[in-house]
């Protein structure tokens, strides 16, 4: 299957388990992959067969700008869960990552969830 990808898209959000990262906020880094047939949009040029990635951006913006919540899971599921369901594609992945890990003597890059859902499984 055919892909359209979406990777490092950055965000400042005011998400966690604890309260100060909800008080504060901090950077979340977003990886989509869309999987969708592009044939037709390769062979007629045409934005209408194809997806408009910059509305699925402003789509994943919400999400991460907007209410607090607590797990990276929910953001990942509620990005998956709303691209799937306002766009053309048959599938997606999903990666949340928080470069700024409130882990005590912790040196990491980031922590990350990773979800892939599929249109038949759009609750």
């Amino acid at each position: 299957m055919d892909k359209i990808q979406l990777k490092g898209m950055v965000f400042y959000g005011f998400h966690g388990v604890g309260q100060p990262e909800r008080d504060l906020g901090q950077r979340f880094i977003v990886d989509l992959e869309m999987e969708r047939d592009l044939n037709l949009a390769g062979l007629t040029d045409n934005p209408e067969d194809t997806v408009n990635y910059s509305r699925v951006y402003t789509v994943v913006k919400d999400i991460l700008e907007g209410p607090s919540r607590k797990l990276l899971e929910n953001l990942a599921e509620t990005i998956a869960q709303k691209v799937l369901s306002e766009f053309k594609i048959n599938s997606i992945k999903v990666i949340v990552k928080k470069p700024e890990v409130p882990i005590k003597g912790s040196i990491l890059a980031y922590a990350s969830v990773q979800i892939e859902r599929s249109k038949k499984e759009i609750k």
